[in-house]
C-alpha cells in the first residue's frame, strides 16, 4: 500500500534532538537570512543561536559556547571580517571554526583568510552546501590543512573545501 504516515513524516521532516550535531552561532544583520540558515540547520539536528552583528556575536560567544560560528561580512557596528579577527585573537575562541556566508568577493575571501576564516559559502547558497560545511566544521579540526598552511585557504566559494 505504500509508506505509513510516520515514514512519510520522517522522510519530509528530518529534525533530530536539538543540538545532536552541535551548536551554531549564526551572525547576519538580515533577519530573513538568519532565519533561513537557522531553519536549515535545525532541520538537520543543530542547535542554533542567532546574532544580528559582530558586537552581539562577541557578547554571546562565551555564553553560548558554539561549535561553529557563521558570519556575514557586511554588518553594522562590527563586520564579519573584524569579528573573525577578534575571535582568533581571543585564546578562548582562537580555535573555534568560523565560516563566512556572504557574497565571497575576492576581497572578502582574501580578508577572511588573513583573519583566520576556515570556510566560505557564497550567497545565494544551496542549503545542502550550508549543512555540509557546518557539519564538516563542527567535527572540530577534521578539515584537511591546506597545502600552503593558511587557515581557510582553498575553500573560497566552496562549502566542501
Amino acid at each position: 500500500m505504500g509508506k505509513t504516515r510516520t515514514q512519510l513524516l520522517r522522510s519530509t521532516y528530518s529534525r533530530r534532538v536539538s543540538g545532536a550535531y552541535g551548536r551554531v552561532l549564526v551572525v547576519d544583520d538580515n533577519k530573513v537570512i538568519r532565519q533561513l540558515i537557522r531553519v536549515n540547520l535545525e532541520l538537520e539536528g543543530f542547535e542554533v543561536v542567532t546574532a544580528a552583528d559582530g558586537v552581539e556575536c562577541l557578547d554571546l560567544v562565551h555564553e553560548v559556547r558554539p561549535d561553529v560560528v557563521t558570519l556575514d561580512v557586511v554588518m553594522p557596528r562590527l563586520d564579519g571580517i573584524q569579528t573573525a579577527a577578534r575571535l582568533r585573537a581571543d585564546p578562548r575562541t582562537e580555535r573555534l571554526p568560523v565560516a563566512v556566508i556572504s557574497a565571497c568577493t575576492p576581497y572578502e575571501v582574501d580578508s577572511g583568510v588573513a583573519a583566520g576564516v576556515d570556510a566560505f559559502l557564497a550567497k545565494p547558497f544551496d542549503p545542502r552546501e550550508l549543512v555540509r560545511m557546518v557539519r564538516r566544521l563542527a567535527r572540530r579540526g577534521e578539515a584537511p590543512v591546506p597545502l600552503d598552511g593558511r587557515r581557510g585557504a582553498g575553500t573560497a566559494g566552496s562549502a566542501t573545501g
